[in-house]
Order: C-alpha cells, then sequence, then structure tokens
C-alpha cells in the first residue's frame, strides 16, 4: 500500500515540472541553439552534390539524424573537438572519472571492504556523480588570513597545467591536440609548473601544515624531476626525435621497452614520485599532517584539484605508454570498412545521397585508440596497486632514492642506448 506525504500537493508537484520545462527551453532558445549556429559557422561545411553547405541550411538538418552525419564529421575535423571531447579534456576526463571509481572499488577489495555499493544499481557505479554533485553544493571556505587571489587561482591553474600536459598526448594517428616538434620538451615545461602551483596554493592558505605538506611536495617533485628527464633520453636517442607521434609511430615493430627496461622502471618511480602516489604521498600524509597542502582546500576548490591530479596521472600513463609500449601500435582487431563504401560513400536520404569517406572514423583510427586506451588503463592499473600494497616512506629515503640511485640509473639507461646505437642495433641499418 503506497501512502502519499500529508505535505504533498499535485498542483505544486505540476508547477515544478512546468517550471522546468520552462528553463530548459528557454536555455536551449538562449543558448543553445545561438551556441549550435556560432560553430556552424566556424567550422569548414562539407559539400553536398557539388554543392556547400551553408550553416543555415546544416541547421534545419539538426532535426533529422540521417543527414546529421556529414555536420558531424565536419565539426570533428575542428580543433575545437580535439580540445573539448576528442583526444583532449573531454576524452582525458572520462578516463580520469572511471580511475577514481575503479581506484576506490579494487582499494575495497585489497581491503577486504565492499567500497561504493548503495548509490547506483550496479556497485555503486553513480557514486562519483554522487560525490561530484556534493562537492558542486558544498560552500567554499576560505581561511581569514589568506592570500585570496592566489588561493583562489590555485586550483584553476593546477587543472589548466593537467589539461596543457593531457593536450600533448597523441592517442591515434594523427589524433592529437598538439603535435609539435618538440613535443616532449613541451611536456617537460607543463611538469615544471605543478611544483610552483603546488607551493603558491600551500603558501597562499597561511596556514602551517599547507605549507609542510608545499614544501614536501616542492623538495619532493624537484628531486624526482631530474631522473624523471634523464629515463627519456634514451628513447629519445634511439629515435633521434622529440615529436611524441613520431616516437610512437618507431614503436611499430617493438616497443622501446624491450632495449630500454631500465629506463621504463625509473620512468615508472618517478611518475609514482610525481604523482604524489603512496609510497611516495608526503606531502598528503593524512596520518601525519591531515591532508598536507590540501588541507585548506574545501568544496568545489578541492573538486577542481582532485579533476587535476587524475587528469595529470591519466597524463603521466599515456606518455608511459607513448614513450616505452608503442602508443597506439598493436594487431590490427578492428575489421576494414567496406570498400564499396569508402569509395563511394553510403546513400542516407534525398539531399545528402552519396557522401564519400562519411564513416567518421578510419579503421586505424579505431584500432589504434583501442590499443592506446588498453595499454593505458593497463598502466594506470599498476600506479593504483602500490597504495593498497606499501606503505609511506621516511622523507629522507624519498631524497636520497631521488638524488642518488635513480639518477645513478637513469645515466646507465643512457648508456645503454648509445651502447645500441654505436654497436648498429638499433638505428640506421640497424633492426629499426
Amino acid at each position: 500500500m503506497s501512502v502519499i506525504a500529508p505535505n504533498f500537493k499535485l498542483s505544486e508537484f505540476i508547477k515544478s515540472l512546468l517550471d522546468n520545462v520552462f528553463w530548459i527551453i528557454f536555455i536551449v532558445v538562449l543558448i543553445g541553439i545561438p551556441a549550435i549556429m556560432m560553430i556552424l559557422f566556424v567550422i569548414e561545411m562539407p559539400v553536398i552534390d557539388g554543392e556547400l553547405l551553408t550553416p543555415f541550411l546544416a541547421l534545419t538538418w539538426i532535426a533529422d539524424p540521417s543527414r546529421i552525419l556529414p555536420i558531424v564529421k565536419a565539426f570533428m575535423a575542428t580543433d575545437i573537438f580535439r580540445v573539448m571531447a576528442f583526444p583532449g579534456f573531454g576524452f582525458a576526463a572520462l578516463l580520469a572519472a572511471g580511475t577514481i571509481f575503479i581506484e576506490r572499488k579494487m582499494l575495497a577489495k585489497l581491503q577486504l571492504r565492499v567500497g561504493p555499493f548503495y548509490c547506483g544499481k550496479f556497485e555503486g557505479i553513480l557514486q562519483l556523480m554522487g560525490d561530484g554533485l556534493k562537492l558542486i553544493s558544498k560552500e567554499i571556505i576560505i581561511p581569514a588570513k589568506a592570500d585570496k587571489p592566489i588561493f583562489w587561482a590555485a586550483p584553476v591553474l593546477f587543472v589548466a597545467a593537467a589539461a596543457a600536459f593531457v593536450a600533448f598526448i597523441p592517442v591515434a594517428p594523427g589524433w592529437v591536440v598538439a603535435d609539435v616538434d618538440m613535443g616532449l620538451l613541451g611536456v617537460f615545461a607543463v611538469i615544471g609548473f605543478f611544483p610552483i602551483i603546488t607551493i603558491l596554493s600551500a603558501w597562499s592558505a597561511n596556514s602551517k601544515f599547507p605549507f609542510i605538506g608545499g614544501i614536501r611536495a616542492l623538495f619532493q617533485m624537484v628531486s624526482f624531476e631530474i631522473p624523471l628527464i634523464l629515463s627519456l633520453l634514451g628513447v629519445v636517442m634511439l629515435t633521434g626525435s622529440l615529436n611524441l607521434s613520431e616516437i610512437a609511430a618507431s614503436q611499430s615493430s617493438f616497443p622501446w621497452i624491450v632495449f630500454l627496461p631500465v629506463g621504463a622502471i625509473v620512468f615508472f618511480i618517478t611518475m609514482l614520485a610525481e604523482l604524489e602516489r603512496i609510497p611516495f604521498d608526503l606531502p598528503e600524509a593524512e596520518s601525519e599532517i591531515v591532508a598536507g597542502w590540501l588541507t585548506e582546500l574545501s568544496g568545489m576548490m578541492y573538486g577542481l584539484v582532485q579533476l587535476g591530479t587524475y587528469l595529470k596521472l591519466y597524463a603521466f600513463a599515456a606518455l608511459f605508454v607513448v614513450v616505452f609500449l608503442g602508443g597506439w601500435n598493436g594487431p590490427m582487431v578492428v575489421p576494414p570498412f567496406p570498400a564499396e563504401i569508402l569509395e563511394k560513400g553510403i546513400e542516407l536520404g534525398p539531399v545528402t545521397a552519396n557522401i564519400p569517406g562519411l564513416p567518421l572514423f578510419t579503421q586505424d583510427m579505431l584500432n589504434g585508440t583501442l590499443w592506446f586506451v588498453l595499454k593505458t588503463v593497463g598502466v594506470i592499473f599498476f600506479i593504483l596497486l602500490p597504495r593498497g600494497v606499501f606503505p609511506r616512506i621516511r622523507v629522507d629515503m624519498l631524497l636520497s632514492l631521488g638524488w642518488t640511485k635513480l639518477i645513478g640509473l637513469a645515466f646507465v639507461n643512457i648508456f645503454i642506448a648509445l651502447g645500441l646505437l654505436y654497436a648498429g642495433v638499433l638505428g640506421p641499418g640497424g633492426l629499426q
């Protein structure tokens, strides 16, 4: 037997529904349609039956799904799509969100717990959405003596730096936001901003725990950035390029981890330290300094830092895949498109008849993305695993590891790369 709440009024319920419908229509008309028109005027419109499609005619086609595919394909060729959707921020944020959920469930299994369970029908799948809504709705509390402009700017700068890191990562052949010749140097430049942003955030809070955590983060990142950069020089020597797309393409026969396992191990360890993951989580250290440099952050400011942290985690894992695991290279598992479709196109209707090359993605792009995602997810798993296995190490052991052992191993990796080049095993006349 159902029970209706005593204060329930059908008229109020209908009024709330009508209000929601009104605001949805209002937002779509005032914001949605003008935004679509602006995009249609920016993108390069396709040629249909020998005539260039106009933005006004394209807007009328949105009501017909069978006619919108050429417009979607034209939009996917724009920089806006690459930056906001794939392979840029949207794609990285989606993988970062999945990483948060998988980490919580995996740690729960390792510790014989359940983890997220109640929010959502399947294994608490909606817990992440619930946490996001909670952070958005929470009050942002600024410490009274904080340097407010810097304190406000730090989380935004952290996410921006992480997004800039993502922009250099090639996901598939031709699919990268910033395909620059000096891509690896650009990655090093972006990584150098994280210690600055961290110490600014910690100092601006004007609190002892964030400042201690910020100093720890500064020491840790600086001491591990040198072996991190040196560990990649061996691959640069073997490929003769700083372009990440060229480095990935050079591994069509075999990944560089086969010849440079020492460099891969050094890079993986320094990556854990740069990400402040256990056993190198001294800058946060909940059992010692509350939450380190994150202590005074609240509400969506804390949410932005968490988003930036997991974007950075994805970017580092993807960089490891691109440099050492072959990037998008792998056996062809995606079936080829029919030759008739590629040559003559698909007949979708009387207006969009016989559009050549209509498939939105090529076979190489789909296959490359599949292998890239599988490899990246595997690396992310091994990044998350130490959190449920290893304890936190002492700060003196951490600094000693970074400044002595890892730098020494990084130079060993460089000598191995030089030996392979001068012995003729790799390079001109060698295997690759």
